[in-house]
């Protein structure tokens, strides 16, 4: 059995569990391929209420939560944990990054499925994690590359994490996203279609394969390998024809 079904199998079973036992159930967090697949799975699911949550609403890793207080009679959090990670001593600290962050946690035998997005600020990390693993983080952890770390459980609203969003504009042939991704990219159009068909594009989690699809506002577009955009909306148009299209970039 391939991945995508052994997935499906997963979330499905989840869904199952969910509705005979009239109880919560979770999945692990998913990468947007795999939200893209659960998108797919929407209309077999609709025997049971569901919702995707990832710790705060700008995170790319999302869980999915099968019930809800109208089915079930009460309200349940979903089972998440912001840990932050901070040095012990900021001024010997390294400049870490997201991959050094993630392979530490990988050393302690942690699958990547228990662990949501690092954001990072400045010398410090937060990590959303799977709430029962939490605790084997923050006694585990101590280093990551050369520096040495502490862990704390934080509020998983502390607006501290929440990723910074930089205003955007570039100049498109027009509010298509394969124009849209071009200027983006600063690819040909031609190039940038390549892109589509290397599953690289996303639009609110779910993978696009049609390249003509027009941008409407609000959208969340990923472009795998060059970063995560909202989209704002048209603005001016030259006198050639060209628009400039306004995003929120994630740094």
């Amino acid at each position: 059995m391939d991945n995508e079904s052994l997935l499906k199998n997963k979330i499905m079973d989840a869904a199952n569990r969910s509705f005979r036992q009239n109880i919560y159930t979770y999945t692990n967090f998913l990468d947007i391929n795999e939200q893209s697949v659960f998108a797919q799975m929407k209309n077999p699911l609709n025997f049971v209420a569901f919702k995707t949550y990832g710790g705060n609403d700008a995170c790319e890793r999302q869980m999915i939560q099968f019930g809800s207080f109208e089915t079930l009679g009460y309200e349940e959090e979903f089972p998440i944990t912001l840990i932050k990670i901070s040095p012990l001593i900021e001024k010997y600290a390294e400049s870490l990054s997201h991959r050094d962050y993630l392979g530490a946690l990988m050393n302690l035998g942690i699958k990547r499925e228990m662990l949501g997005d690092i954001n990072i600020k400045g010398k410090d990390a937060y990590l959303y994690c799977v709430s029962h693993i939490a605790d084997f983080i923050i006694d585990n952890l101590s280093t990551v590359k050369h520096t040495h770390i502490q862990c704390t459980k934080t509020d998983i609203n502390d607006i501290e994490c929440s990723p910074e969003l930089e205003d955007i504009e570039v100049l498109s042939a027009s509010e298509r996203i394969d124009a849209a991704v071009a200027s983006l990219t600063k690819l040909s159009r031609s190039q940038a279609v390549e892109l589509f068909r290397a599953r690289k594009i996303f639009i609110n989690s779910r993978q696009m394969e049609n390249n003509s699809y027009q941008l409407k506002a609000n959208d969340i577009l990923v472009i795998r390998g060059t970063g995560k955009f909202i989209y704002q909306g048209c603005g001016r148009e030259t006198k050639k024809g060209r628009v400039y299209l306004s995003f929120k970039k994630y740094v």
